[in-house]
């Protein structure tokens, strides 16, 4: 019963996307309509022929012959342009729900990406949106069209003759029956099936992302397992679909079409003489009883494409109506001018049971560089995401220029804070393009940019300079070079804060020099929060915080947390004493 109310306010959620093409719509009905007429007359044309021209052809004969066969004719065009309109309306619908659907998984904040698979997005962008293409454009006409074709059917054969439509009709309930009886049966196997085709893809795009990990720890035959579980269960209830298909719908329903034949010969055979049936009406019935019959087969038939496309519309939907959007911000012009930050007393939880930062409080002063230091697991990526607004924190309050933060626009945030990672991410383009991210900047602008983190030495050996193209991540450049351009893009847009995270964790010793004397420049008159990995990069910040557990356990500049000899120091000297073996190495 729940599942029936879910697909009833599916469908008429899809129906509901049709409002802005109703004269398509209309137009595509109206063929749709026409055709049926046409398919309607076309037996009694032949049932007029067979009765009074079969044994005496004449100019009349030769006529309605020639007009039978124009009738073909006539219904081929208008099916052309009924089923033309009804794509187009189709192709227009998918391309709505594809961008209210993306529109929305666009504001989705982390906490839904973190547990829902990137495989599974794409999936109910791509997979699930073309399954109700499908719908709209094949088995939605059909299924008007079915009804078009029975109920004009059923008047005809009435009005001819209502003892064999009487007959006929018997077959009915039965039909009725099955095709009840499938779609109770079909929902949750269909539903299973897809839900598993969401989980194969899920499988591939994580295989596809991390192919270098799973080949370098030797995990291909584990993923391969992994895979042929999923994909073995895919295949199990695929196929029993496919049984139920092959039960209840052509086989069953060819049956009952062969029944009613045998009934209405049984009693032609039996009749004819006593009521007077001609040879012309018998034929007429004959291919009523096809035009009745094939469009319920065709429906039931598709009936199992149109479960599969309302599994997934309510896939899409539930993706069009996710809130797990970033934290709300306040409507006001406040805007930023010195980039002065102060966290007090702040608390944040990403399920809300485990603490991940426990009441902290520190400040950062227009133009000061403050870093966070401590153990995986200690809370410092957590503050740069409570700051830059990706969750809600639970208590405190974090200030900006002595404003709440809650009290800025997403827009001036994003416009005024510029955010740096530990793993750069370059889009497929140009190295112009990736620096420019689409902002209006000449291109004076961009190699200004290039130029002031030191990446325009490199980028003037390659082969198209600015132009050079960049493929999916940047793969063909070094970690170096990717981090360079990721600083050129975060200094063209002249942010007031800059944050970095980790930004020189994956950078080898020598590349390091030329990424921190850039970081440096980059840091001059801005407000800078840095979470360091090497001690060795932060040396000259203003102050640095010790966070262990959510908590805040020491801080000061290099030389006061030195002479604590407490957890820093001893951070401190295990760095260099690994860098001392690295050096005796080499």
């Amino acid at each position: 019963m729940e599942n029936n109310q879910r697909q009833g306010r599916v469908f008429l959620r899809l129906m509901s996307y049709l409002r802005p093409y109703k004269f398509l719509t209309f137009l595509a009905l109206s063929f749709l309509l026409l055709t049926t007429v046409i398919k309607s007359l076309i037996p009694l044309v032949a049932s007029h022929f067979i009765d009074r021209y079969l044994t005496d052809m004449n100019q009349k004969a030769a006529m309605l012959l020639v007009g039978y066969y124009l009738l073909f004719v006539l219904q081929t065009i208008l099916q052309y342009f009924g089923s033309l309109f009804f794509a187009r309306v189709s192709f227009s619908v998918v391309r709505d729900i594809r961008r209210d659907a993306f529109a929305n998984m666009e504001r989705l904040g982390m906490s839904y990406f973190d547990k829902t698979p990137a495989g599974s997005i794409v999936s109910r962008l791509t997979n699930d949106t073309e399954s109700i293409s499908e719908m709209f454009s094949g088995i939605l006409s059909s299924f008007i069209s079915a009804i078009f074709i029975f109920s004009v059917t059923l008047y005809t054969m009435l009005v001819l003759n209502y003892q064999l439509t009487f007959l006929v009709a018997l077959f009915l309930p039965f039909i009725f029956l099955l095709v009840n009886l499938y779609r109770k049966k079909s929902v949750s196997v269909i539903s299973k099936t897809r839900s598993l085709l969401s989980d194969i893809n899920s499988h591939l795009a994580e295989s596809i992302e991390g192919i270098r990990i799973i080949q370098a720890f030797r995990q291909e035959e584990r993923l391969k397992e992994a895979f042929e579980e999923v994909n073995e269960e895919h295949f199990q209830y695929a196929n029993r679909s496919m049984a139920l298909d092959s039960l209840f719908l052509r086989p069953a329903m060819s049956l009952l079409k062969l029944l009613a034949y045998a009934v209405l010969m049984a009693y032609f055979g039996f009749s004819w003489q006593t009521i007077g049936i001609s040879a012309g009406l018998m034929y007429a019935f004959i291919q009523y009883v096809n035009r009745l019959f094939d469009p319920l087969i065709e429906v039931t038939q598709n009936f199992s494409t149109l479960q599969t496309s309302m599994v997934s519309a309510g896939r899409v939907f539930d993706l069009i109506d996710e809130q797990a959007y970033e934290p709300k911000q306040l409507s006001s012009n406040a805007k930023v001018s010195t980039g002065h930050i102060a966290f007090n007393n702040v608390s944040f939880s990403y399920d809300g049971q485990h603490q991940i930062l426990d009441n902290i409080s520190f400040e950062v002063k227009q133009g000061e560089t403050i870093a966070f230091v401590g153990p995986t697991g200690s809370g410092k990526s957590s503050i740069i995401n409570v700051f830059m607004r990706f969750y809600e924190f639970q208590s405190g309050q974090v200030l900006l220029d002595g404003i709440d933060i809650r009290q800025y626009s997403q827009e001036e945030l994003r416009r005024t804070i510029g955010l740096v990672l530990q793993e750069p991410f370059l889009y497929h383009g140009t190295v112009a393009s990736n620096i420019r991210m689409y902002q209006d900047l000449t291109d004076e602008e961009v190699e200004a940019a290039a130029k002031f983190v030191d990446a325009d030495p490199f980028i003037q050996k390659l082969p198209h300079k600015y132009d050079e193209p960049v493929s999916e991540r940047g793969s063909s450049f070094s970690t170096g070079e990717r981090q360079l351009l990721a600083f050129a893009r975060t200094i063209a847009s002249q942010p007031k804060i800059l944050i970095l995270d980790e930004a020189t964790a994956n950078i080898d010793s020598a590349t390091e020099q030329l990424v921190q004397a850039s970081l440096e420049k980059m840091r001059r008159g801005r407000t800078t929060i840095a979470i360091a990995h090497r001690l060795s990069t932060i040396q000259d910040a203003n102050c640095i915080y010790v966070l262990d557990k959510g908590k805040i356990i020491e801080s000061g500049n290099h030389e006061d947390l030195l002479a604590l000899k407490g957890t820093y120091y001893r951070m401190y000297q295990l760095q260099a004493g690994m860098m001392k073996k690295d050096s005796a190495l080499i």
